[in-house]
């Protein structure tokens, strides 16, 4: 950690380690969606596909990349940050590695909205994000208000939000059992989370989201920092605890919300993306931005191995968080286990 001494006396703290770490999570992020936009059945060079970007190419590669691979590469960028963001934030509230919005609810929320639409109401692409966004944020609402006990406790939360996750994941197995033959094959591709298909249409409503929430959390890093020590000390330190909360907690549910809309459940990077950047930086606090950074990366890396690892056949990108993701929870489990935390 440096101090830095601006011109008009403001003396500002800079982390040379968090800086270096975000610097590298960017170049390794901008470098796979390169990667990604080369890849495909008409295959590109890096060369080209940046080329193609700065308007240089042929008629047919400026299709594909603009109109075809950049969308989705850019929802995926969109989506992975909205998660890492939003999964540093309840980890940071509730002061638990295992306060992440896929284990807490939030996630299976917006899954039964969005089903909801399919199978009731046999919605389009537009209403099925509606429904997962309204589903996500009544889900963020009602298990704020049944952890409510004079405040919200970080362990009451987790627990309420694991019961909320369970009751929900029922909900939604119901209603693929109601759905018939097309509408049940539609959900559960909308369940596995991928990035096929994106286009625009999905890249312009995260994006503007996204400019308005993320640097609305931003703002509230030092509050949020200061939440990680407890209640009291932050009462004392001067911060608006329950109205800190209620906005942080409130713009990640609308970021995550928005995120499972534009692509579906995409499980574990919004868990694994914060405690992957506490462990790069080796510093405490939320880290905000470089977990933003961080679930982009891992998002993107996940979707580049589930469309090149497996030869001919390209998995959703879901199945591939979903299991690393896992296996990256049991380690969590054994090692808060052995910390005696769990």
């Amino acid at each position: 950690m440096r101090a830095i001494r601006t011109p008009g006396g403001l003396s500002v703290r800079f982390d040379r380690r968090a800086t270096l770490v975000v610097l590298l999570l960017t170049a390794a992020a901008l470098a796979t969606a390169v990667v990604l936009i080369g890849h495909g059945d008409y295959p590109m060079s890096p060369r080209d596909v940046v080329a193609t970007l700065l308007g240089n190419g042929t008629p047919a590669q400026e299709f594909i990349v603009r109109e075809v691979r950049l969308p989705r590469v850019l929802v995926g960028l969109l989506v992975g940050a909205a998660l890492g963001i939003g999964g540093a934030v309840f980890q940071s509230v509730t002061r638990n590695p295992l306060g992440s919005p896929d284990v807490i609810g939030f996630g299976q929320g917006a899954t039964v909205g969005a089903l909801s639409v399919i199978v009731l109401l046999h919605g389009g692409a537009v209403a099925v994000a509606g429904g997962a966004i309204v589903g996500g944020t009544v889900t963020g609402v009602a298990v704020y208000l049944l952890a409510w006990k004079r405040g919200v406790h970080g362990y009451r939360l987790v627990l309420v939000g694991i019961g909320a996750a369970a009751m929900l994941t029922a909900a939604n197995q119901y209603l693929v059992t109601k759905a018939d033959l097309v509408d049940a094959t539609r959900a559960v591709l909308w369940m596995t989370g991928s990035l096929d298909g994106r286009d625009w249409a999905q890249v312009w409503p995260l994006l503007a989201l996204c400019a308005v929430f993320v640097p609305l959390i931003l703002g509230y890093g030092r509050p949020l920092r200061m939440l990680e020590m407890g209640d009291d000390a932050a009462y004392a330190l001067g911060v608006r605890v329950e109205r800190t909360r209620l906005v942080l907690m409130g713009s990640a549910v609308v970021l995550v919300a928005a995120a499972t809309a534009a692509a579906g459940p995409i499980s574990f990077v919004a868990l694994s993306a914060p405690q992957l950047v506490r462990r790069l930086t080796r510093s405490p606090g939320p880290r905000l931005g470089p977990a933003a950074v961080m679930g982009a990366v891992l998002l993107l890396v996940a979707d580049l191995l589930a469309t090149s690892a497996f030869g001919d056949r390209q998995l959703p990108v879901g199945v591939v968080t979903g299991v690393l993701g896992g296996c990256y929870l049991l380690w969590l489990l054994v090692t808060e286990r052995r910390a005696g935390r769990v």
